[in-house]
């Protein structure tokens, strides 16, 4: 279980860091349209030194969700917003306010009660329902980037997006725990697998619409949400993931704590504060922010 909790929190941190280094990046770049401006962020070391942490954060989401509750590895990842407020401070100028820094403290304790708290990973794996269940999924948060949402408000609309993107995460942390065995020809047989590709997919388009078309705190927040509650119901429920005897009470409060913390941290969902705020010129056309 120590490696499980080691991952997800490598996991955080790479992700954080990455979108810390992405907005630096894309907001030095200089560029014609959406295209040129991501085709001069590319040129930029700190940019790709994030797309290799988004790489190896998988990785290691992967590795903590064999191991763990998907409750765990769900709130961890939400965590990586912690990561961000923090560096975005020496790296992008922005500054925490109070309220910011009882957030980061906050997420640090809701970990600190799961990591005391969790059992190891459930021993289910999911039956056949489940596993086309969870592509359903994903080709329903798929279908929502196709949903007409001109006519919302921008925080709302969002929001929706971001809840969307959230989902999109949420199901590739649940099928990532059904891919059992791990076979090249069970890969190929497995719903999961494709729900993995179609739902981390789709979350991508979605949070990028809902970065570009709205408000970044209403947006995190939307998936925040999403990437947690969703998948930790499904593992509990179906999977059968546990607490340690007599520490339930305590992994939910961490859980709470933990997704709060996060939702107050919610601005940093693009690598920091809005352009305006940190006192800096934000290229439009570039999305920034990496997923769990």
């Amino acid at each position: 279980m120590l490696t499980g909790l080691l991952a997800a929190l490598g996991a955080a941190l790479c992700f954080g860091a990455a979108t810390t280094l992405q907005a630096k990046a894309a907001r030095s770049a200089r560029g014609g349209g959406a295209a040129g401006l991501l085709v001069a962020a590319l040129r930029q070391a700190p940019y790709l030194a994030g797309l290799a942490l988004d790489g190896a954060g998988f990785v290691l989401e992967v590795v903590a969700l064999r191991a763990l509750p998907v409750y765990t590895v769900g709130a961890a990842l939400a965590a990586s917003l912690a990561v961000t407020a923090v560096l975005a401070a020496p790296l992008l100028g922005a500054r925490l306010a109070r309220g910011e820094w009882a957030g980061v403290a906050t997420v640090c304790g809701g970990l600190a009660l799961l990591a005391l708290a969790s059992g190891g990973e459930g021993p289910g794996h999911g039956g056949g329902a489940l596993r086309w269940g969870t592509l359903a999924a994903a080709l329903a948060v798929l279908a929502l980037g196709t949903v007409p949402a001109a006519r919302l408000p921008r925080r709302a609309r969002a929001a929706l997006l971001g809840l969307g993107a959230g989902l999109g995460f949420g199901v590739v942390e649940v099928a990532v725990r059904l891919l059992d065995p791990v076979t090249p020809k069970a890969l190929a047989a497995n719903p999961a697998s494709y729900a993995l590709l179609v739902g981390g997919g789709a979350a991508f388009l979605l949070l990028t619409s809902a970065l570009h078309q709205g408000s970044v705190t209403a947006a995190t927040a939307g998936m925040v949400l999403g990437e947690t509650v969703g998948p930790a119901l499904v593992g509990v429920l179906a999977l059968h993931d546990r607490t340690r005897d007599g520490w339930a009470p305590a992994a939910a409060a961490g859980f709470v704590l933990a997704v709060a913390g996060a939702l107050a941290l919610a601005r940093y969902g693009e690598g920091g504060p809005p352009a305006e705020a940190a006192g800096s010129t934000r290229p439009e056309g570039v999305t920034l922010g990496s997923g769990g």
